[in-house]
């Protein structure tokens, strides 16, 4: 296991002190909080929970992270209520087994559920997950996204992890399932993604669900004429209307040593080609980057890299968010996380202090 962990909980009861306003000011400042307190046993109190947002404090999709980061840590919790902006969390030992949690509404499943597997990953048993909710709203990483970007580089990493989507859940009707299923490891291996390697296939999906595929058509046709894309790299996704309405575009781009994906959301209001046209300009500027991995994947394989104790990769964006993402890492982790940027890309580098 690696040495930055401390699989028996908590050691001493020193808190660490978070703003939830700082930097980027969101809810990753507190669920990456409450994944590093569960797997290093360290107690942690923050205030100003997403201070700045319209609706501050804790939202269903943060609160449930917190009941159930608790359930799995046998953590002991104060503040954890609906608006809340102050919140104590003091973990115990990290349980395995099966779990369930509902979020009662459009609330990401996917950012659950990236705040319980790197801690699960460390459990003494296997563990299953079944979280209902959001899997596809424009806030955060869809379902496809954990699945075919995320999973690989967790499985790259040594963690025997498989993550499925039985039922799509789009804003602002939610009723999702995301399912993730994983075995323990002693430690998370290293790894290097300075270079992405040869594009292999870029391959577009366009998703409806209780709307006229019709609008999956029109979308198809502008990434098709974008990326010169062939019928065997693109398809349209008809999802049962019972799970709508929503529609998304998935643009997944496989590198010869990582893949990444670029989501963009139908609006009511907005043409369809439009929304097309959003995801196709993201997804070159991506490519043209040369970089290894893109904005929000950066900022997901960051915390990965500081439980490793090591790694390095280029990234096409140094975000706000990844910034203010490093700062809490650190104040839990003995790691240093360093940025620069090198012939047009940034580099970030992650080793044990």
């Amino acid at each position: 296991m690696n040495n930055l962990i401390n699989k028996n909980g908590i050691t001493e009861q020193q808190w660490i002190e978070l703003d939830g306003a700082q930097g980027e000011g969101g809810g990753q400042i507190l669920r990456t909080a409450l994944t590093l307190a569960m797997l290093t046993g360290r107690a942690f109190r923050i205030r100003r929970i997403r201070a700045g947002r319209a609706k501050p404090g804790l939202l269903r999709q943060h609160l449930v992270a917190v009941q159930a980061a608790a359930e799995i840590s046998q953590a002991t919790v104060r503040g954890a209520e609906p608006g809340s902006q102050t919140l104590e969390f003091i973990p115990g030992a990290i349980r395995g087994g099966e779990f369930s949690f509902d979020i009662g509404s459009a609330g990401s499943t996917t950012l659950v559920a990236q705040t319980l597997i790197p801690a699960l990953l460390f459990a003494a048993q296997p563990s299953s997950l079944c979280i209902r909710g959001g899997t596809h709203n424009g806030m955060a990483p869809p379902a496809d996204f954990l699945r075919e970007v995320y999973q690989p580089l967790l499985q790259r990493m040594g963690a025997q992890v498989e993550i499925d989507c039985p039922r799509y859940g789009f804003y602002p009707a939610g009723g999702g399932e995301l399912t993730v299923k994983l075995q323990p490891v002693d430690r998370l291996q290293l790894i290097h993604l300075s270079d992405r390697g040869a594009l292999r296939t870029l391959h577009a999906t366009a998703c409806v669900a209780g709307i006229p595929p019709r609008i999956a058509v029109r979308e198809l046709e502008v990434l098709r004429d974008s990326f010169q894309l062939s019928r065997d790299t693109s398809r349209i996704l008809e999802l049962p209307a019972a799970w709508g309405p929503g529609n998304v575009i998935l643009l997944r781009a496989e590198f010869e040593h990582v893949t990444d994906m670029v989501t963009a959301f139908g609006q009511k209001g907005v043409p369809a080609p439009q929304i097309a046209q959003q995801a196709a300009t993201e997804m070159q500027e991506f490519l043209d980057s040369k970089a290894a991995v893109g904005e929000y994947l950066a900022d997901q394989l960051l915390l990965l890299m500081a439980i490793a104790g090591e790694g390095s990769y280029t990234m096409s964006v140094l975000s706000e968010h990844t910034r203010t993402n490093a700062a809490v890492i650190r104040a839990f982790l003995p790691v240093s996380i360093q940025f620069a940027e090198e012939a047009k890309l940034f580099v970030c580098h992650v080793s044990t202090a």
